[in-house]
């Protein structure tokens, strides 16, 4: 059976699986191997017990391909709603824009936005180039916690 350790939590939490299914979890407390399943809980003091426990056939997936994927989710520092394409900055607007795709012709704000549409400013986040464009706005902000303030002192007036 091939035993697989799936990084979950970064040198702390494993699910395991063997041969595709979960047979239970691994965590790492005081420099101790914790391996919980439906059979009990045992104790590993290292890794090399853990093999010798499970086989030869022990692998470890690290988690740094995800940690990859969610850092790039930014244009110029501003947040993004996907992994984004084509970054370029409007020097001009001061906007951070972005495409969600290579082929993509839609341009995208990245960052946290307050709109004012007929009825009263709204937050946005990642709008579309043409949205901004075509009505006031207050932005980019890099959080949602500044922008939500904007859009506190904006209702006020």
């Amino acid at each position: 059976m091939k035993v697989k350790a799936k990084e979950i939590l970064k040198n702390k939490f494993w699910i395991v699986e063997g041969d595709g299914i979960n047979i239970g979890t691994l965590s790492m407390n005081d420099d101790r191997f914790l391996f919980s399943s439906s059979t009990g809980t045992r104790f590993f003091d290292n890794e090399k017990q853990l093999k010798r426990n499970f086989g030869s056939d022990l692998t470890w997936q690290n988690l740094e391909i995800t940690e990859i994927r969610e850092t790039q989710k930014e244009v110029h520092s501003f947040p993004t709603s996907c992994v984004p394409f084509n970054s370029m900055y409007d020097v001009k607007r001061k906007l951070p824009l972005f495409t969600k795709s290579d082929k993509s012709k839609s341009l995208y704000c990245a960052g946290y936005y307050v709109i004012k549409f007929d009825k009263g400013w709204v937050k946005s986040f990642c709008p579309k180039l043409i949205t901004v464009e075509r009505y006031e706005t207050r932005g980019p902000f890099k959080t949602e916690l500044e922008m939500r303030q904007e859009l506190s002192n904006v209702n006020s007036i």
